[in-house]
């Protein structure tokens, strides 16, 4: 493997950092006027269609009847019932203190990998749950105990249940039976979690009550900004460095996105940026940092004895 310049690498970041943290704003315009799970839906569908055609013309094999039931859990976990979620939210919350609560994400990893896998967190990873519970519970403040700006409980309420299925979801598919190359596996969980948004959008009661005529310039620019950089050059930029960099580097993402997020919110958008905001992020952001950094220790096995876990992602 050819050493890439530094000038890739860091267009790359820039790429998974500014495209993925833009996301959350993008979301929040495209559901101005297109309902979430049609939007979402279209979005993986088309994104989906276009890599799984980029790997087919490639020549990659064509995958078999048990990876594509693996594709769909996958897509339903991360696609439908995660970024569908997020989707569907947005309506209601603010893209920046959205993309904060998505930030505890690595929370329930570490709960799931103590709970299933028998991980144990380290002082560190117990610290970085508690910051992040502390950072949702002062961002969302359902009481408005310290003031500001209310935010909607039932939209974060579905916003915290995203991250859960998110984590589950990347957790299920370490073991599962998904094609080797990864632009397919993820195009395959794109296509099967948009018709699953679709579906959903259709079982809601969206597309009876949606008149494509009501689109605005902004949502239409929106939807194709997500498709072709959220979901194509950020992902392609973020499998990219993963093959040229170290993990823990490409970690970083976790905890600048919602920073660019938050202020993109701010700059674009007029969203609420007040002190309690950015006494949240900087909690979330440290719980983040300390998790992914942490984590958990694997339990201890008699010698010879294997636990019968892997760390492969």
């Amino acid at each position: 493997m050819n050493t890439p310049s530094r000038a890739k690498i860091i267009t790359a970041f820039a790429a998974v950092y500014i495209i993925w943290g833009s996301t959350y704003l993008g979301i929040r315009f495209a559901v101005e006027s297109i309902p979430p799970f049609l939007m979402a839906g279209t979005r993986f569908i088309i994104a989906g269609l276009i890599l799984y055609g980029f790997v087919f013309w490639r020549g990659v094999e064509r995958p078999t009847l048990a990876q594509w039931k693996s594709a769909a859990i996958v897509g339903a976990a991360l696609l439908f019932l995660g970024n569908g979620g997020v989707s569907w939210a947005e309506q209601y919350v603010p893209s920046g203190i959205t993309a904060l609560i998505i930030a505890v994400t690595p929370v329930w990893f570490l709960i799931f990998d103590w709970w299933h896998r028998g991980y144990q967190p380290t002082p560190g990873g117990v610290m970085g749950l508690v910051l992040g519970t502390l950072g949702v519970g002062l961002l969302v403040d359902p009481a408005n105990i310290i003031g500001g700006q209310e935010i909607d409980p039932v939209g974060a309420g579905v916003l915290v249940i995203a991250t859960m299925f998110w984590a589950g979801g990347s957790l299920y598919s370490r073991g599962s039976q998904l094609p080797a190359n990864p632009f397919q596996a993820t195009a395959m969980e794109m296509i099967a979690g948009g018709i699953l948004c679709v579906l959903a959008g259709i079982a809601g009661g969206e597309l009876s009550d949606f008149d494509p005529a009501s689109i605005v310039p902004r949502s239409l620019f929106s939807l194709s900004y997500l498709i072709a950089f959220g979901s194509l050059v950020g992902f392609t930029a973020y499998i990219w460095l993963l093959r040229h960099v170290q993990p823990s580097m490409v970690a970083t993402y976790a905890y600048v996105n919602p920073i660019i997020a938050v202020l993109l919110g701010w700059l674009i958008a007029d969203e609420v940026l007040g002190a309690r905001i950015v006494l949240a992020a900087i909690t979330i952001v440290a719980a983040v940092a300390l998790i992914t950094t942490y984590s958990v220790r694997k339990p201890k096995t008699p010698p010879g004895v294997s636990d019968g876990q892997t760390d492969a992602p």
